[in-house]
C-alpha cells in the first residue's frame, strides 16, 4: 500500500497592506492639483421674464424701453411704437480691427449708435432701470449677449470743466434690470 503523505497546510497569515508608496504619490499630487488648479469665477446675471398687459394691476402709464434684434438691424421701442430703427453696418462701416472675432463671427449690428439712444433716453429718465430685450428666433446667442451688454452700460467722453470732451471714456450704467422674450 502506497502511503500518502497529507501535509498540513499552516493558516497563513493575512497580509499586511502597505500603503507608503501611495501615501507619498498623495503628498505629491494633492499640492500639484492645487497648484495648477484653474479658478474659474462664474458670471450669473439675474433676468426677469416680461409681465404681460394683463397681470391685475392699474398702474399709471409708464415708460417702456424695447431693443428688439431682427435680422435686419436693431429695433428701438416704446412697447407701441418703433422709436428708431438701427440698420446693419456695411462691410466699410466695419472696423478693420473688430470686424472679425476669432471664430469667424462677424458683428454687424450697430451697438454704438444703440448706445447713443440708450444713453439719451438716460438722461431724460435717470430713474429708469428696466429694459427689454426681444430677439427673433434665428439670431445667435452672441448678437444676444453683446445687445445686452449694450443695454446694461455705455460708455461717454468724461469732459473736463471747460465742457469739451477729452480722451477719457467714463462707462455710464443704462439699464442693469433686463428682460428677454421673443420679438412680435
Amino acid at each position: 500500500m502506497a502511503r500518502r503523505h497529507h501535509y498540513r497546510r499552516q493558516p497563513k497569515e493575512a497580509a499586511e497592506l502597505n500603503i507608503t508608496t501611495f501615501l507619498n504619490l498623495m503628498v505629491v499630487l494633492v499640492p500639484f492639483l492645487l497648484i495648477t488648479a484653474v479658478f474659474s469665477r462664474i458670471t450669473i446675471m439675474e433676468l426677469n421674464l416680461p409681465t404681460g398687459a394683463g397681470s391685475g394691476k392699474s398702474q399709471k402709464q409708464q415708460l417702456s424701453i424695447e431693443v428688439i434684434v431682427r435680422k435686419n438691424g436693431i429695433d428701438l421701442g416704446n412697447g407701441k411704437q418703433v422709436l428708431a430703427h438701427i440698420p446693419l453696418l456695411t462691410d466699410d462701416q466695419l472696423d478693420r480691427n473688430a470686424k472679425t472675432m476669432d471664430d469667424g463671427f462677424v458683428n454687424h449690428y450697430d451697438l454704438k449708435k444703440l448706445d447713443d439712444y440708450l444713453i439719451g433716453i438716460k438722461k431724460k429718465y435717470p430713474a429708469k432701470t428696466d429694459a427689454l430685450v426681444l430677439m427673433e428666433p434665428d439670431i445667435e446667442y452672441r448678437v444676444l449677449i453683446s445687445v445686452m451688454d449694450a443695454v446694461r452700460s455705455g460708455f461717454i467722453r468724461k469732459r473736463n470743466a471747460a465742457g469739451e470732451a477729452e480722451n477719457i471714456l467714463q462707462q455710464l450704467v443704462l439699464f442693469p434690470d433686463i428682460s428677454i422674450g421673443d420679438a412680435p
